[in-house]
């Protein structure tokens, strides 16, 4: 089949993206991905699919949404397609408009969209968002999210049954290394509720942790002034996107792993982060907030160190019982390397192929 997914970001840093594309095009699918150029985007790279990108006029907020699904029309409505798959609610408009006479639509849900932090607490906009997704939502042709608690909720929401295809990394072999260096690894988007500032709070108890912070997002320039104001500066990194290639070396370097969210956001609290399965896959220990889906994982692998509540001495207290307590901390490691054979992209991508499979039969 003629496949296009559509997503709203420069597709530079969008691994879930790029292994769901790659698997399809490796089964025999013709596969484009497209998203949107921003200023400082990066040239991309070889994949095996096609990539295309958009360039808008607007950065954000609803006249860039209003103009990247209008963009997004005008240019596939030309294209030859079997399926349009829209990532996140965003790209879905385009996706309804483009499938009406042809094709099938299908629905990727990265997030509960109407209730992420930067939009659960705008009533006005969140109730635009969700009646976006009541509208459209119900005439998809096929749809999955992340993980099995969000898929729950999302079907309450919408009343339409969604499949699960979780964001796991492919397998890879890390090298065995001792490290006591007391490094502390975030790994994703600096976007609002995801417990920097709780970090490096807690860096105040923790002498001899340093926080390296591999990622960037909105929220990079307060982040970068809190630490100066807090003195711990000399203790954060701020690594920015880092290619794919310098990740691993990165996090061999590493000796715990962060996984902060804020349980106002539905979203965050039903989630199953990408960060949350590269560290079980690298062999690091790491914090998890004690969620749904991060409990349910503990709880058959016991392969985290579950967060009750996210403020600066709970998480300080969690970090420095691993520090006095390496018995505990290496059967962490232990059991993320046991949890990595099957916690792998290799075991989850026959789940993405059903789902495609069972489209091309309807044609």
């Amino acid at each position: 089949m003629r496949i296009i997914c559509t997503v709203t970001n420069d597709l530079s840093h969008d691994q879930r993206m790029h292994r769901i594309c790659g698997s399809l095009q490796g089964a025999g699918h013709s596969v484009t991905l497209v998203g949107r150029e921003l200023p400082d985007s990066p040239a991309l790279p070889d994949r095996p699919y096609h990539q295309h990108r958009l360039k808008c006029r607007y950065l954000r907020g609803k006249r860039f949404y209003a103009e990247y699904n209008l963009r997004l029309w005008r240019l596939l409505r030309g294209w030859e397609f079997d399926v349009i798959c829209a990532a996140d609610l965003d790209t879905l408009p385009a996706g309804s408009w483009l499938t009406r006479a042809r094709g099938k639509l299908v629905y990727d849900a990265h997030e509960w969209f109407s209730e992420t932090p930067e939009v659960f607490a705008r009533p006005l906009v969140r109730g635009l968002w969700r009646g976006l997704g009541k509208a459209l939502v119900p005439h998809t042709d096929a749809r999955y999210t992340v993980g099995p608690e969000l898929a729950r909720q999302l079907e309450v929401e919408y009343r339409m049954p969604f499949a699960v295809v979780r964001n796991l990394p492919s397998r890879v072999e890390f090298p065995k290394h001792e490290n006591t260096g007391g490094v502390i690894l975030y790994q994703g988007m600096l976007n609002p509720g995801r417990g920097l500032e709780v970090a490096m709070a807690a860096l105040s108890d923790l002498p001899g942790c340093k926080l390296w912070i591999v990622g960037s997002g909105p929220e990079r320039q307060a982040l970068e002034a809190l630490a100066q104001r807090t003195g711990v500066a000399d203790r954060v990194w701020f690594a920015g996107f880092r290619p794919p290639h310098e990740l691993p070396e990165i996090t061999r370097n590493a000796w715990l792993g962060i996984n902060l969210l804020e349980a106002s956001s539905p979203s965050y609290y039903f989630s199953l982060a990408n960060k949350s399965l590269d560290y079980v896959q690298a062999g690091l220990p790491s914090v998890q907030m004690d969620f749904p889906e991060y409990r349910n994982l503990q709880e058959r692998y016991h392969c985290f160190s579950l967060l009750p509540e996210l403020t600066a001495p709970a998480l300080a207290a969690v970090i420095q019982g691993l520090r006095d307590n390496k018995p505990a901390y290496d059967r962490l490691r232990h059991n993320c390397e046991l949890a990595a054979e099957e916690l792998c992209w290799e075991r989850e991508e026959p789940r993405l192929l059903e789902i495609y499979e069972g489209l091309e039969r309807e044609r």
